[in-house]
């Protein structure tokens, strides 16, 4: 019988082009996992402190899940792990698509790069034979033609997958991604600029490797039973009603604990381009550089992005692999003025945000435009935002000039100008040479009062989800090794994953589990501290398992993670004994941070995103939260020390790690 993993990784020394393989004890696999916790466990491993992120020791891995390609359902997601050069500390990037199963039929569960190529190359798995080959002719190209030619040249190869750099890698942006599947990125911790440093624009994969399961049989039945919550799809309102819906969570004094069951169907109908004018409402969504609010971005001007303008222009919907859901889509873009491009991935909910509402622009048009350019660029959607409404905010304080930008008129809203600052960014020409490493680092090259304006957390621009409509986005924003996430918890994502129905002694939330009032969001207590790790613990496995948080919002009694673990590699761990496990891969990423110096009380988000001071209108009016106690309580529910955010002696000791 199986085990689910692989048992092996690829090294490349890109300095020297040796390549070898490495075998993984299995007891590695228990303590860790794979994906995330055996990208945790190799960097720790592996590389030295102080490792320069653009320099040859940083370690670059990608990463596939223990659960991908067992027969379980929304595991295909893969993840690549490095030292950040946007933070300095932990860097991870998360992507679905078709990458992750690819890592494991070539036989490996990992593929890790160090040292710096003497010229641009890319690494082609084929037949089993790995070898490094010239990347001087794919040099310069955007994330799309790089794909489209190495499929060419891996015709015939069985099942070819290819990641890749495109320009803002290559010019070493510090907010470049990575991408796959002609434009889908593992955007976050700039880990594209690691890639180009290494002079390293792709990676080819092709195998046949096949991965075993312990009890496929068992398997096959979590997935059936799985699917059909999946499967439910009752009628739901028009795209234009969310923001009534947005509105009517805000009203209300008490609230419900939401079932991701509502979550689901959104998806389902509109995918993640659901919840943009009902997040607005409801103070979800930040806008004008988080300085705004629902008055400033109301119904009538958010109209022109609600969910029906991105689905009714969808050529074709897409899955991931493995899962049954298919959120993504592609698109026709009817752009009359930026006509370059005829068609392109549907914009996700961060994207249209970080575009659209925190630039005051209300043009669908130049965000299926401006998404589609940073899609090619291979350029973090988010952090581009953001660098963008930290220029405006610049400009219309007199921190920036017209001089300084190169003639271009930054006023919130204005359109043509944001599109011509982004391509500066892009090219590093100008202004965009000062912007293209994200707003904190243009803010310590400005001085002046731009710091108050870089709205972050370590270095690393804030998601659109706003942490004084649920503070957990703040903790999560601002505690993780990899800060300014979205994807790991907040007070609602607790609701949803619906925990304390499958594990033992972790917090029910409200009375009976289901009502409480919003004001007890804002309360910094033990309870707070207990969900925040909850979340945390749980996202470190669904990392391992390569699975994806919105299989997660299912809930813990539909979802079958721990069940599918034991299936999959006939362990029998428990509920508790699989979250300990989440426990050990956060504390190691945290021991990482902790071994290259970096201070996690520095990772606090800029105080205007917790309300110091607190808004004067809007959906958020009035609302504030002791962070530093937030932070504080959490750190100490892990075992770490609240004073500083490192893991102590005593608690590394007690989960094996050195």
């Amino acid at each position: 019988m199986g085990h689910a993993y692989m048992g092996k990784v690829l090294r490349v020394d890109l300095s020297s082009g040796e390549i070898r393989e490495e075998e993984i004890p299995d007891k590695v696999y228990e303590d860790y996992l794979a994906g995330l916790g055996l990208g945790a466990y190799m960097l720790y491993k592996y590389m030295p402190a102080g490792a320069d992120p653009l320099g040859p020791d940083n370690m670059l891995g990608f990463v596939a899940g223990l659960l991908t390609g067992t027969g379980s359902l929304f595991t295909g997601r893969w993840m690549v792990v490095g030292k950040s050069p946007l933070t300095g500390g932990w860097g991870d990037a998360n992507c679905g698509g078709t990458f992750s199963p690819a890592i494991k039929r070539c036989g490996y569960d990992g593929i890790f790069f160090t040292g710096i190529s003497a010229k641009p190359v890319y690494l082609a798995i084929e037949k089993g034979k790995a070898e490094l080959r010239d990347a001087a002719d794919i040099w310069g190209k955007d994330a799309l033609e790089t794909e489209d030619l190495l499929m060419e040249r891996a015709k015939g190869a069985k099942k070819p997958r290819v990641v890749c750099i495109g320009p803002a890698g290559e010019k070493l942006s510090l907010i470049a991604g990575i991408c796959n599947d002609r434009g889908r990125m593992a955007a976050r911790s700039g880990l594209g600029a690691v890639m180009g440093s290494k002079r390293l624009k792709a990676v080819v994969l092709s195998g046949t490797k096949k991965v075993e399961p312990h009890n496929r049989e068992e398997m096959k039945r979590l997935s059936k039973k799985c699917n059909k919550w999946v499967q439910f799809q009752p009628p739901f309102i028009s795209g234009p009603m969310t923001s009534y819906l947005g509105a009517l969570l805000r009203i209300l004094p008490t609230q419900m604990a939401q079932d991701g069951l509502l979550y689901k169907i959104m998806l389902r109908k509109w995918g993640t381009v659901s919840m943009n004018q009902t997040s607005v409402e409801m103070g979800d969504a930040p806008v004008k550089n988080w300085d705004g609010s629902n008055k400033d971005f109301g119904p009538k001007k958010s109209l022109p992005v609600n969910p029906d303008v991105f689905t009714d222009c969808e050529i074709v919907k897409y899955h991931c692999y493995s899962c049954p859901l298919g959120c993504g889509g592609i698109c026709a873009i009817k752009d009359k003025t930026h006509n370059e491009f005829s068609e392109g991935h549907k914009p996700e909910y961060e994207s249209v945000l970080a575009l659209g509402g925190l630039c005051m622009n209300e043009n669908p048009d130049s965000i299926f435009y401006m998404n589609e350019l940073l899609n090619r660029a291979g350029m973090d959607t988010i952090s581009a935002g953001g660098t963008l409404a930290f220029a405006v905010e610049c400009y219309q304080k007199a921190i920036l000039t017209k001089e300084d930008t190169g003639g271009l008129e930054l006023t919130w809203g204005n359109t043509d100008a944001l599109i011509a600052l982004l391509k500066k960014m892009i090219a590093r020409e100008g202004i965009g040479d000062l912007l293209a490493d994200g707003a904190k680092k243009a803010a310590d090259r400005l001085g002046l009062n731009a710091k108050k304006y870089a709205v972050h957390a370590g270095g690393q621009e804030l998601a659109m989800h706003d942490g004084r409509n649920d503070p957990g986005f703040n903790l999560h924003y601002s505690v993780e090794p990899t800060p300014g996430r979205h994807t790991i918890g907040s007070w609602l994502y607790y609701e949803m994953y619906q925990l304390w129905k499958k594990v033992k002694n972790v917090p029910k939330i409200g009375l009976f589990g289901m009502i409480y009032h919003k004001d007890k969001k804002y309360v910094a207590d033990q309870t707070k501290a207990a969900m925040g790790a909850a979340c945390s613990k749980y996202m470190s496995l669904l990392n391992g398992a390569g699975g994806c948080m919105f299989a997660a919002f299912l809930g813990a009694p539909r979802f079958p993670l721990f069940d599918w673990f034991n299936a999959a590699t006939g362990w029998r761990k428990t509920p508790e004994e699989y979250m300990e496990i989440g426990r050990r891969i956060q504390t190691l990423r945290q021991a990482f941070n902790a071994k290259h110096g970096i201070e996690p009380k520095e990772f606090k988000v800029n105080s205007r995103a917790y309300g110091a001071p607190a808004q004067k209108e809007g959906a958020n009016k009035g609302r504030t939260m002791d962070l530093e106690k937030m932070m504080r309580d959490y750190w100490e529910e892990f075992g770490w020390d609240g004073q500083t955010g490192k893991p102590t002696e005593t608690t590394l000791r007690s989960l094996g790690i050195e």
